[in-house]
C-alpha cells in the first residue's frame, strides 16, 4: 500500500468522543472529503486493493446509504463497471427485497430493487466505516436474496474493537484504516 497516500487518507479521520452518545469515540470523514487530494487518495487505494484482489472479475459495486454512495460511484467509475444503491427501506420505487439489521445505536431496514442485479453477477460491497457489521451483513443478505455474488466488501474505516468483519462471516473484507 502507499504509504504517503495512507497517511494522508488517515490525517483527514478526525474523531469525536461522546458523539452521538456517551462513552462513542465518532471518527469523522468530512475532513477527508473536503480535501480533494486526500479523497482522491482513498479511492485509489480502494482501487488499487481490488484490482489486486479481484482483476476485472467485478460486475457491479454497490454502496450503502448514505456515506457508502460517497465512495461507491468514484470506485465503480475506476473499476469501469456499474454501481447500485442499497438503501433505508422506503427509498427506492418498484419493486424491492428489504431486510432489517443492528446498528451500534439502533436497528435499521435496508432495501434494494430486485432488478438491481442478475444472478452470479459478482458485487463488490461499499460503506465509508464497519462498526458492529449488521449493516455491511443485511447488505450481503440482500444480495444473496437476488443470488449475486459477494466478491468482497471495503470501508474506510473498521473499528476493530467492535468486531464488525466476524459477522460477514467468510466473505472476504477489507479497510484502509483500522481503529481500535
Amino acid at each position: 500500500m502507499a504509504e504517503p497516500e495512507l497517511q494522508l487518507v488517515a490525517r483527514r479521520i478526525r474523531s469525536f468522543p461522546d458523539f452521538p452518545s456517551p462513552g462513542v469515540l465518532f471518527r469523522d470523514i468530512s475532513p477527508l472529503l473536503k480535501d480533494p487530494a486526500a479523497f482522491r487518495a482513498s479511492i485509489s487505494l480502494l482501487t488499487r486493493h481490488l484490482r489486486d484482489a479481484h482483476g476485472g472479475r467485478v460486475d457491479f459495486v454497490a454502496g450503502l446509504d448514505s456515506r457508502g454512495f460517497l465512495f461507491g460511484p468514484s470506485l465503480a467509475q475506476e473499476l469501469g463497471v456499474g454501481f447500485v444503491l442499497i438503501r433505508k427501506r422506503g427509498k427506492l420505487p418498484g419493486p424491492t427485497v428489504w431486510t432489517s439489521c443492528s446498528l451500534e445505536y439502533g436497528t435499521a431496514e435496508l432495501e434494494i430493487q430486485t432488478d438491481a442485479l442478475e444472478p452470479g453477477q459478482k458485487v463488490i460491497v461499499v460503506d465509508d466505516l464497519l462498526a458492529t457489521g449488521g449493516t455491511m451483513r443485511a447488505a450481503c443478505e440482500l444480495l444473496d436474496r437476488l443470488q449475486a455474488e459477494v466478491v468482497e466488501c471495503v470501508t474506510l474505516v473498521e473499528l476493530t474493537s467492535l468486531r464488525g468483519r466476524e459477522k460477514l462471516g467468510t466473505v472476504p473484507f477489507f479497510s484502509l484504516l483500522q481503529y481500535e
